[in-house]
């Protein structure tokens, strides 16, 4: 049974929660209620006094259904926009101090990450900034909602851009390159609405700024304009540019340890607490662009479709989870097809004299000499090189999980190291000091002594042994950096995976 004093306190407590809420709601018309005085006295333009919120409204609605085609994210600025009432957010939080200005000097600075300012509408964001701010600029009221609802929607638009290019990079790796699979962090919806919500511009503008030093180096190099030996001033530029692309990417490891192939330097290096511990050369697979018929000098439309050669390294991330010294090299059947089979129908003892076995249905076969390798079919058999000194994997390869089939191995094939070109495999990739790496990998206990007692035994039996902790593998393309003596290397693009990310960047530019 309720009580005469609990029913009253009951009443109380409701009434003074309607209160509040009315208060609150007056409170925040009374707010909106403004927004034409603040925009008269930021502007000094009288016409600015007539704007209401539900006027600008209605007209900023109907401006980002029209423009959504050519909006970069139009999903998160039209719910971001009807979460808040289709107010013009940026303008009433950075015009009165003049920081909206900021957005089209800090655009027009783009050329120092390589970047057009034209990809961040620089000169339109200009303009519609000297016209709001010109107090004789805007004659009527329907012209001040167009024009406030146009530099609203392009600062939104552009200040997304801009973030989103100097945090993650303009374009996503994994969406031009046919073979890229290092897992890319981009910008979410939470990262978006951020920059939309900066209270201090200049404050958020600079905290944007990329700080790794590789990165600062190499702007630098682009504000000097520094020409690379062989290059023209203008490829050398672009060189920069893409490799500034590349630093913004988010793939970037972090582990205290790992091993990282750069592709077009031909090296491996086994990282620890930021220094390399062990460096040695390697050979990747072969590029279609080795010959430099492909150049950054030129721009051509048609140079954004990616068009890799079978026999590339891919770019990607893994953990190294084991070794297998002595190992069997399974052989893939682009190989078999192509070299093995071939091999075979010329010279009958050929797979014996390679230590090959031909294996059909998962069974070996167990006279292979007796099939007409002529007219056999690529599918009908599978190949296996057991373990010894021919082996193509040589005495031990680490394994580590990827879509390509592809390891880090040792070889017999010595001579290809001594060559500045060593993009000359199948696709994985050469070591030149194999054991250097199990060492280094393992450290110097008993499974790092069962590796090098078993590859100087040569067993014909491969013996597997597991890394505990595994260790961070990359493997990545960079074909300019800062030299610990302060120096800018270059080197060739190899694949032509520089001309296919500068085309992809060339396309922003008419934005």
């Amino acid at each position: 049974m309720i009580t005469n004093i609990s029913f009253k306190k009951n009443i109380l407590f409701t009434l003074t929660l309607l209160f509040a809420v009315f208060t609150v709601f007056e409170s925040c018309k009374k707010s909106r209620s403004e927004m034409g005085k603040e925009l008269a006295d930021a502007t000094k333009n009288k016409v600015f006094k007539e704007v209401t919120p539900e006027g600008f409204a209605a007209v900023f609605k109907q401006m980002i259904a029209d423009k959504k085609d050519n909006l970069t994210y139009p999903a998160v600025i039209s719910s971001f926009y009807e979460q808040n009432g289709y107010e013009p957010v940026l303008i009433l939080n950075h015009l009165k101090d003049d920081q909206i200005k900021l957005l089209p000097q800090y655009y027009s600075k783009a050329p120092e990450h390589g970047l057009k300012p034209q990809i961040f509408q620089a000169d339109t964001l200009q303009a519609l900034i000297d016209k709001i701010y010109n107090k004789n600029a805007i004659k009527n009221l329907n012209e001040a909602y167009r024009d406030l609802a146009r530099l609203e929607l392009i600062a939104a638009n552009s200040i997304i851009r801009y973030s989103s290019a100097l945090q993650y990079g303009l374009i996503s790796p994994r969406r031009i390159y046919a073979r890229y699979y290092t897992e890319t962090l981009r910008p979410d919806s939470v990262f978006m609405r951020n920059a939309l919500n900066a209270g201090d511009l200049k404050n958020y503008l600079d905290s944007i700024q990329p700080k790794d030093p590789q990165y600062k180096a190499l702007q630098k190099a682009l504000s000097e304009n520094i020409q690379a030996k062989g290059m023209t001033p203008e490829e050398t530029e672009r060189y920069i540019a893409v490799t500034l692309e590349r630093l913004r990417w988010k793939n970037k490891p972090n582990a205290k340890k790992y091993v990282v192939v750069n592709i077009p330097d031909f090296r491996l290096d086994v990282m620890e607490n930021g220094k390399s511990v062990l460096n040695m050369k390697v050979c990747v697979g072969e590029g279609r662009n080795m010959d430099k018929e492909m150049s950054l000098v030129e721009y051509d439309e048609s140079d954004k479709v990616d068009r890799p050669f079978s026999r590339e390294t891919p770019q990607l991330n893994s953990m190294i989870h084991s070794v297998q010294v002595n190992p069997v090299w399974n052989i893939p059947k682009s190989i078999a097809s192509k070299e093995i089979m071939v091999e075979a129908a010329q010279d009958p003892y050929y797979l014996d004299n390679e230590n090959i076995d031909v294996y059909q249905n998962g069974e070996k076969v167990e006279n292979p000499e007796t099939i007409d390798w002529s007219s056999a079919s690529k599918d009908q058999y599978e190949f296996k090189q057991r373990p010894g000194d021919g082996n193509a994997l040589g005495k031990i390869k680490f394994l580590f999980k990827n879509r390509s089939s592809v390891y880090l191995h040792d070889t017999p094939a010595k001579l290809a190291f001594n060559q500045n070109m060593r993009a000359v495999s199948h696709g994985c990739v050469r070591l030149e000091k194999p054991q250097e790496l199990a060492r280094v990998l393992f450290g110097e206990g008993q499974k790092y002594q069962t590796i090098a007692e078993a590859m100087a035994a040569g067993d014909p039996n491969p013996t597997n042994i597991a890394l505990s902790p595994k260790v961070p593998v990359y493997i990545t393309y960079i074909t300019c950096w800062l030299d610990d003596n302060g120096g800018l290397q270059f080197r060739p693009d190899v694949y032509g995976l520089d001309v296919v990310l500068y085309a992809h960047m060339q396309k922003f530019t008419t934005v």
